[in-house]
Formats: C-alpha cells, sequence, structure tokens
C-alpha cells in the first residue's frame, strides 16, 4: 500500500500558517522567543527574517488556483531548506541554540510534505 499524498492547496494554508506564527511570535513576544531559541545579539535581524517570513505565509496563505498552489510549494520548498540550511551550519559551530535542531527537523519535514504533496491540475 502506497503513501497517501498530501493535497497541495491545503498543504499551502498548513504552511503558511507556520510560517505567519514563527515569523509573528518574535514580534510579539520576543522574551518567550528568546526563552526557547536563546538570547538574540543582533534583534534587527531576528525582525527582518520573522518579516520575511510573514510574508511568506501570507503569500502561502493565499495562494487559490494551479499556479498560485505550485508557487506557494516553491517558496515553501526554498524557504524550508535556508532555515534548515542554517540550522544545521550553526548549531554545530554552537552559535544557535540546540534548539534549532528541532527547527531543522521541522523544515526538513515540509520539504518532504511539498515534494511528495499532491499539486492541483491546471
Amino acid at each position: 500500500m502506497g503513501a497517501v499524498a498530501i493535497n497541495a492547496s491545503s498543504l499551502a494554508l498548513v504552511h503558511g500558517a507556520a510560517n505567519l506564527a514563527g515569523g509573528l511570535w518574535p514580534l510579539v513576544h520576543l522574551d518567550s522567543f528568546e526563552m526557547i531559541f536563546g538570547p538574540k545579539v543582533d534583534r534587527w535581524l531576528v525582525k527582518t527574517v520573522s518579516g520575511l517570513l510573514i510574508v511568506n505565509g501570507v503569500v502561502q496563505i493565499s495562494s487559490r488556483g494551479a499556479d498560485a498552489v505550485q508557487t506557494a510549494g516553491r517558496l515553501g520548498i526554498g524557504t524550508a531548506a535556508v532555515l534548515a540550511a542554517i540550522d544545521l551550519v550553526y548549531v554545530p559551530k554552537g552559535q544557535i541554540s540546540a534548539m534549532y535542531l528541532l527547527d531543522a527537523a521541522m523544515e526538513i519535514g515540509w520539504i518532504i510534505a511539498w515534494t511528495t504533496a499532491e499539486l492541483p491540475r491546471q
């Protein structure tokens, strides 16, 4: 019995919501974010990444139609790949908290979900 493919339109909504929430968290309550992921020296950079995640999330959530959902998938894979790469490079160097390994695992999960998703028909 084969694996069931995830509907890409639903995946765009869920991944978009996750990116939106992840982007809003440090903007809404930086103290709790730092409690989990460690103190941040360059808070401007945290806010920049937060803003980019919010934009990505909004684009993914608002994706309607085959072309838009495919774009949401490319955006989702690209975003997840960059975040996972940063996590996997800088945790071993001791520059960011080991908690980011959980984020890396989640980002890899998004990549797997997108690469196995059932895309809408044109």
